[in-house]
């Protein structure tokens, strides 16, 4: 199975003058749950190269098991480093996209017209979409070829307001996920905040938050061996 992820290029959080990127839990727990099924695993972004690490997510009090085993695998940091040009990217080549999220894709993946192109283009081969926390933001734009939006009428999750609020960047980021997600005509699902919670709708799948990352990309697993969600790892 050939899975392409897909990280956001963009290190700045609005005009704090803070940086932000990617979280490196939601990108090292669906990596590893990726690897360690034997997956063949590319890594792209809109630059290229290294992607911005959002530096909260590489805190100390922010590692996990998977971000540890990730800092002590240099092959995995060397990929990390020399992702692929999104514009390169051909759907065709690969089983599966899955989004990392983090704050950076709402303001380049989201409107970014490779990324809309691939989705679609997934979709359209009957490939499965993941995304976790903030990063079904790149679903927002997608359509499909009579116009429809991709989320209208779908279950799908996202980090919630309540959560953005926690974490005191409600009036900084460019729009709230919920929100943004329910506008659009998505069925909006969600639990408790940070506790871990994905949804499967179809090819769809989604996250709630970064505690939802590995069981999100178990869930892309599944719906690639075409596995039901009643059925187990």
């Amino acid at each position: 199975m050939k899975i392409l992820m897909v990280l956001t290029s963009h290190d700045k959080m609005g005009d704090t003058g803070h940086k932000t990127g990617f979280w490196l839990e939601e990108f090292t727990a669906p990596y590893y749950a990726f690897a360690d099924a034997g997956c063949d695993i590319t890594l792209a972004s809109p630059a290229g190269g290294q992607p911005p690490v959002d530096p909260n997510s590489d805190a100390e009090d922010a590692q996990t098991d998977t971000t540890r085993r990730f800092k002590e695998d240099a092959s995995a940091q060397d990929k990390l480093s020399h992702t692929l040009v999104l514009d390169t990217v051909r759907a065709a080549d690969y089983d599966a996209i899955f989004y990392p999220g983090g704050h950076g894709p709402l303001w380049d993946l989201t409107q970014n017209a490779d990324s809309i192109r691939l989705i679609q283009e997934f979709l359209l081969q009957d490939k499965p979409v993941g995304a976790v926390c903030h990063a079904p933001a790149v679903l927002l734009k997608t359509q499909y070829p009579d116009g429809t939006p991709v989320l209208e009428g779908i279950k799908v999750t996202g980090f919630t307001n309540t959560e953005e609020e926690t974490v005191g960047l409600t009036k900084v980021v460019p729009f709230l996920l919920e929100d943004a997600l329910k506008k659009r005509g998505a069925n909006y699902q969600k639990t408790g905040d940070f506790k871990p919670f994905y949804v499967r709708d179809g090819l769809v799948i989604t996250g709630q938050n970064p505690a939802s990352s590995e069981t999100t990309a178990r869930a892309l697993l599944r719906a690639l061996r075409g596995e039901s969600e009643d059925e187990d790892d």
